[in-house]
């Protein structure tokens, strides 16, 4: 569980971040987790947007998908959202 000054900071380097996860009609698929556990594995923190044909609202969306990979969800905005899972070996991030 991340504190308030980790989560800010992840939600600053965020910021310069694309969407890498892309939810649309289907909606959240095991292929969709598996891309999304490989992003997390390479990049800790990985943004996602849920577009507009989608059945699911940007928040239902991140939290089920974060409760698939094991992730935290560091925020969501509008349809855009973004996940951070640790990566122990390799980590990406050096958080406060």
């Amino acid at each position: 569980m991340l504190n308030g000054k980790r989560r800010g900071y992840l939600r600053g380097q965020a910021n310069k971040l694309n969407p890498i996860v892309q939810i649309g009609k289907e909606g959240i698929s095991q292929g969709l987790v598996e891309q999304t556990l490989k992003a997390l594995e390479d990049h800790e923190l990985v943004k996602g947007r849920v577009l507009n044909n989608s059945s699911v609202d940007a928040r239902e969306a991140a939290n089920e998908l974060a409760e698939k990979c094991e992730a935290e969800v560091i925020q969501v905005i509008g349809n855009v959202f973004v996940l951070f899972k640790r990566n122990n070996e390799n980590p990406v991030y050096i958080l406060p």
